[in-house]
């Protein structure tokens, strides 16, 4: 089953990572394919860009994605993200948040990553999710969404 909105968000322990260490403040969470792809680029430097406009309202940002921690460590090196990346070789954290799903491309069927945002209260309750999401614009939508 799927967590929706006013459901407590699923625990995420990844390495030093537990998102139940995040509570007391909002949590954007957000799902994408792969580091260093275009679009994945695109959504993740506009929470770059955005971040300080984040931070007053005391979010914080945390990336999740199929890749190894190494290549989400170069993907934040090259582009300069500060918020936290998650990895997730085994989409396990995909699946319980119910993301990973089937998706076609050119003809071509084959599980992933729905490009998706969750918006968690301090309080550890899921306020919101952005599904299917567009890369250009969707800082400023989650921004809207905080305020």
């Amino acid at each position: 089953m799927n967590p929706g909105i006013g459901d407590l968000a699923p625990e995420i322990r990844s390495g030093s990572f537990q998102l139940a260490n995040l509570r007391g403040k909002p949590v954007v969470l957000f799902f994408f394919p792969k580091s260093d792809t275009p679009g994945c680029t695109r959504e993740a430097c506009e929470f770059r860009d955005a971040s300080r406009r984040f931070a007053k309202l005391q979010a914080e940002i945390v990336g999740v994605s199929p890749d190894e921690a190494a290549a989400q460590k170069k993907f934040a090196a090259k582009y300069g993200f500060e918020f936290t990346f998650v990895p997730d070789p085994d989409h396990s954290i995909a699946e319980a948040y119910g993301v990973w799903k089937e998706k076609n491309m050119y003809g071509r069927k084959y599980m992933g990553v729905e490009r998706t945002t969750f918006l968690i209260g301090a309080d550890g309750k899921i306020e919101k999710i952005f599904s299917k999401v567009k890369p250009d614009g969707h800082a400023e939508q989650v921004l809207e969404a905080l305020r």
